[in-house]
Order: C-alpha cells, then structure tokens, then sequence
C-alpha cells in the first residue's frame, strides 16, 4: 500500500503538489503536472493508496482556487477508484 502525505503545513505552490505526487507515486515523465493529469493518474492507479490530507484549509488558503479544485479533485478520485482512499483531517476552526 502507498501512503501520500499532503500537508497544508508544508505545501507551499502547486507545484509541490505535483512533485509530491510524481515522486511518490512514481509517474511517468510525461505526466502534465496539471490537474486533469493528475485525476487521470488517480484514476487509474491499481495499488491501493491512501491520501492523508492534512491541514486541508491551509492548503486551500496558500493555493486558492487550486487548492480548492485539489481538493474536490481528490474526492472525486476516491469515488472512481476503489484503490484510492482519502483521509480528511477533521480541523477544529
């Protein structure tokens, strides 16, 4: 099983996203590091992986309208594929 931490508190450009994820899950070199790409990569994914989010409205704050576009990304990914579980930090505020 492969386990992404993304964290608010580390995450700074979206850019960093998309070397989170290429690095992780090993994408191949002509992954677009944009965000269809990234859904499209989840999507197919065969290995069961698991996607902390933590901090997810920091990171919605740094990224904006990205963040938030990830964000609902991710859940959208969960429900196509089975192999993808997302973990939400519930956050107090």
């Amino acid at each position: 099983m492969t386990e992404i931490f993304l964290d608010g508190l580390e995450i700074e450009t979206i850019a960093d996203v998309h070397a989170l994820f290429s690095q992780t899950l090993e994408l191949p070199s002509c992954y677009g590091k944009n965000l269809d790409a990234l859904f499209d990569c989840l999507t197919e994914i065969s290995q069961d992986t698991v996607i902390q989010l933590r901090h997810p409205s920091l990171l919605e704050l740094k990224l904006g309208q990205r963040g938030r576009a990830l964000t609902a990304l991710l859940r959208r990914a969960e429900e196509e594929n089975p192999h993808i579980a997302l973990a939400e930090e519930k956050e107090l505020f």
